[in-house]
């Protein structure tokens, strides 16, 4: 078979998690799924806006990461939904990979609408899960997956400016399993 013949999709995705790490990918493996969102993005300026939005988790690599794809509007919205204040409009997606080496999660997420690139490092913090990094501009991210059901999770994306003791939310989802 030659290149031309390959189905990407197919040698991306994953029935399941690799065997040999099932309990350890739990962490993430458990929202995978369909999910609505309901995202409420934070102004500094204290005005909050709303918006619809749906995620997608999938296991990949052999069943060895979890991909997902977040989006705001939702895809059926995408073509009519004026850009979505402070936050964008997202369609992006995240590569999440354990590495024993460091007994974490790396955390990749790529979001050409809105240009947004992040690496992050993700860990259990009791009953959430919280991954933290720095961008390129030297602004400490700060992502946190809460109130975590099998049906529903609250995420909630918080930054701090370089030398700031402060965190602020800056946006929110509050997310329902399809």
């Amino acid at each position: 078979m030659d290149a031309s013949q390959i189905d990407f999709a197919a040698v991306l995705h994953a029935q399941g998690p690799d065997p040999e790490r099932a309990e350890t990918l739990q962490l993430y493996g458990r929202f995978v799924g369909s999910w609505d969102a309901e995202i409420t993005a934070h102004g500094a300026d204290g005005i909050s806006h709303q918006a619809r939005g749906e995620i997608h988790f999938g296991w990949v690599l052999q069943g060895r990461a979890i991909q997902d794809v977040w989006m705001i509007p939702r895809l059926s919205e995408r073509s009519t939904a004026p850009v979505f204040p402070i936050a964008g409009n997202w369609y992006g997606t995240t590569i999440r990979v354990y590495d024993p080496t460091i007994d974490a999660w790396r955390i990749y997420w790529i979001d050409p609408a809105t240009n947004a690139f992040r690496q992050q490092i993700g860990r259990a913090q009791g009953p959430d899960i919280v991954q933290e990094g720095t961008t390129e501009s030297g602004v400490h991210t700060r992502w946190s997956f809460t109130e975590i059901t099998t049906n529903s999770f609250h995420w909630l994306g918080e930054a701090k400016p370089a030398g700031s003791p402060d965190w602020r939310l800056v946006v929110e989802v509050r997310a329902q399993r399809r």
